[in-house]
């Protein structure tokens, strides 16, 4: 008979334990360690003793639920969220802004360590505004006893938050959210039907769209037209009916200029999201990759936002590559608005493009994969080509670390870090690195 698995060291789902707070780790979790075992706690920031409800037993860690701060560390601070803790949209929001920095910054280093590509240079951090800073937000719609709930999941639910002011957006997309919301509590038939909003405005807050998220038959969506009229201020509004967008009114877009270059993004494309750090960000990518004779290749190059600068700084050549359509056409399109006819645009999967397209001496090369990187493939691929320099953007520590760690296996070393705090109050991050040949 097989014998039973042993204690976790006394440690058991559902048990109380006490521990100080030792540092922050990614996702927004405190760790602390209670009888020698790591436990992490979200909510929970570095200098915090606190006490926590274990909820998972690992070999060597556990995780845990914030119950009570005992003794709040010196940069903890009243929320100025009245939703925090229950909103799952900001991790950070208790933590002063400073603390907050210091914290992802200690993140984004030991993230890298552990991956087994340490930096130990400095890294020039680029604070935000905390509020209005989004131009992108997607939120949850949810039948609830009080009516129509319209806001954000709480931490570890799919629960809805109802929220009437989220800090993250402008009071003018606060404001359609709330009207939206209001007119669809009017018409109950649908809310079974309703599964989210997507808002988008433009860096100036000249022109704000909206898109429903529905599970509705494509040709129910059209009888919703008549709601972007009841909501002030509202420039473009379409329905979503599975995979399809259906664009019901003005133009499906919006404009941004970045370094004197005009953009457009899309209702549900990509497109970065913080209004503040949208130029800073574009502007340090485009002054660290050198200046050259030979091609600049943008992977991932979205909508063009570095691919357009760096053709109007000068570069003879750019190819960016895309994988989603639209947001390849939305590129095309900005090359002719700015007549940038060194810009050419690939519609198609990144390592396709590479395997087809053969390097050029002095290639100088821009990575901005998604958030799970750009993994073995493309990283080899790249490296294989030999470039001059590699500017790699991430949105994710861990897996930019897994791919910084590949490219050092191949001879290239970063030699700039840079860390844009473009989603405060939350744990996330994103940072620039440039590498060069060793």
């Amino acid at each position: 008979m097989r014998p039973a698995s042993p204690p976790h060291d006394g440690l058991r789902p559902g048990e109380l334990v006490e521990a100080v707070i030792e540092k922050g780790v990614y996702r927004g979790r405190g760790l602390g360690r209670v009888a020698g075992r790591v436990v992490f706690v979200p909510r929970a920031h570095p200098g915090d003793r606190v006490r926590a409800r274990v909820t998972e037993v690992h070999t060597g860690w556990a995780e845990g639920a914030l119950v009570e701060v005992l003794a709040a560390a010196p940069a903890r601070r009243a929320s100025p969220c009245p939703y925090v803790p229950r909103c799952g949209g900001c991790s950070y929001q208790d933590l002063a802004y400073e603390a907050q920095l210091r914290v992802k910054e200690s993140v984004l280093l030991e993230s890298l360590g552990r991956a087994g590509a340490p930096w130990e240079g400095p890294v020039a951090v680029h604070a935000s505004p905390e509020t209005g800073w989004r131009m992108r937000a997607s939120l949850h719609f949810s039948p609830g006893e009080d009516g129509l709930r319209l806001g954000l999941q709480q931490e570890g639910t799919r629960r809805v938050v109802d929220v009437q002011a989220c800090l993250q957006l402008s009071e003018r997309m606060n404001r359609a959210a709330r009207a939206l919301r209001d007119a669809l509590a009017e018409r109950p038939a649908l809310g079974p039907g309703l599964r989210g909003l997507d808002l988008l405005e433009s860096p100036d807050g000249g022109t704000l769209l909206a898109s429903l998220e529905t599970a509705l038959a494509p040709h129910e969506a059209p009888a919703l037209v008549s709601l972007a009229a009841s909501v002030p201020g509202l420039d473009g509004f379409g329905v979503a009916t599975g995979p399809r967008l259906q664009w019901l009114r003005g133009a499906p877009f919006v404009e941004a200029s970045v370094l004197g270059v005009v953009l457009r993004a899309r209702a549900r494309s990509f497109f970065q999201a913080n209004r503040f750090l949208l130029e800073p960000l574009a502007r340090t990518v485009v002054d660290l990759v050198p200046a050259g004779e030979g091609r600049v290749v943008d992977l991932y190059a979205g909508g063009g936002l570095f691919a357009l600068p760096l053709a109007a700084r000068g570069e003879r050549e750019v190819l960016a590559v895309e994988w989603v359509s639209s947001a390849a056409e939305d590129a095309r399109w900005a090359a002719r608005r700015n007549g940038l006819d060194a810009v050419r645009v690939v519609a198609g999967d990144v390592a396709k493009a590479l395997a087809e397209c053969g390097p050029g001496a002095g290639e100088r090369i821009v990575l901005d994969p998604p958030r799970t990187g750009a993994g073995p493939e493309v990283v080899a691929l790249v490296a294989d080509r030999t470039p001059a320099a590699i500017v790699y953007v991430s949105c994710d520590p861990p897996t930019l670390g897994r791919d910084l760690a590949a490219l050092a296996r191949r001879g290239y070393r970063p030699d700039v870090v840079h860390l844009f705090d473009l989603f405060p109050d939350t744990f996330h991050m994103e940072t620039v690195v440039r590498l060069r040949r060793s």
